[in-house]
């Protein structure tokens, strides 16, 4: 049986106007906030990209428009570039939302990869796990939409592991987007700050199904960790449900306030909410995506 596509073209054809952004500056380094990415001759050419309203129109390949009547930008490398890493929680509490991630993943590898961002998708649990690294335009998004089709989840998450894992990892300082549910007995908010603090610009994509923040339940339930499988007794009534969705909620704000306070970004994402409009609404009003 044939593997179905993690993104649809349709959508991809529309994610090729989009640019991931950032707000730093690093010096010697290329990216995130070029409205174009035409540059002139003696640059190498890489790829091509639907032309959309605003571009450069010396870009256009007038040859193909001459053939097939469609307009395309020609795009050429530049170097070196700003790195930008997907940091992408695989652990047991993701099950839930994984194919979300994924397909969340998927959008923003190939944004950055139409307009020639090079990107490393590195799954974590308590520790890194092997990356898969692309760059050089679309024609190298098959292999990474492959790479996220074949991950699996399991295991638990240990932040303070694995900051410190990455910051030894990846010396060079750049844009990292941490997707996860943010969800560990451990400490959290310490080990992300580090990585803000070593340099980076952190984008927090914070993922949760309806029944993190939402628990449908109500009496006496036995409820059991997905990550270290302990189990706990509780009692739920509609006041207890307003007291976690509360703390839910207050922690998100300090999840935020911890993004933003250090120059970065945070956007919550409930996956009732469908991948396309995520992108083009949250994504783009947080100023993660252009």
């Amino acid at each position: 049986m044939a593997q179905v596509p993690i993104v649809t073209q349709e959508f991809l054809h529309r994610l090729e106007r989009l640019t991931l952004h950032w707000q730093k500056s690093y010096p010697g380094l290329v990216g995130g906030r070029i409205p174009s990415r035409f540059s002139g001759a003696g640059q190498e050419f890489l790829d091509h990209r639907h032309f959309h309203h605003g571009d450069d129109l010396r870009a256009v390949n007038w040859r193909a428009y001459m053939r097939l009547e469609k307009l395309f930008l020609k795009m050429f490398q530049v170097e070196p570039r700003i790195p930008v890493r997907l940091l992408l929680d695989v652990s047991e509490s993701m099950a839930p939302k994984f194919q979300y991630v994924r397909q969340l993943a998927a959008a923003l590898c190939y944004v950055g990869l139409v307009r020639l961002d090079t990107i490393s998708i590195v799954p974590f649990t308590d520790s890194l796990h092997d990356p898969h690294t692309c760059s050089g335009g679309r024609h190298k998004f098959l292999p990474a939409a492959q790479f996220l089709s074949n991950l699996r989840h399991g295991g638990r998450t240990n932040y303070v592991g694995m900051s410190r894992q990455f910051a030894s990892s990846y010396p060079q300082r750049g844009l990292v987007i941490v997707m996860s549910d943010f969800l560990d007995d451990g400490e959290i908010e310490k080990p992300l700050q580090y990585l803000a603090d070593y340099g980076h610009e952190v984008t927090l994509i914070h993922v949760w199904a309806p029944e993190d923040r939402d628990p449908p339940w109500d009496g006496e339930l036995e409820v059991q960790d997905a990550e270290t499988g302990e189990r706990m007794e509780i009692s739920l009534d509609k006041g207890a449900a307003e007291r976690y969705r509360d703390a839910f909620d207050l922690y998100a704000r300090r999840l935020q306030d911890l993004a933003m306070r250090s120059g970065g970004r945070y956007v919550g994402l409930d996956t009732a909410m469908d991948v396309e409009t995520a992108v083009f609404d949250l994504l783009i009003h947080a100023g993660a995506v252009q």
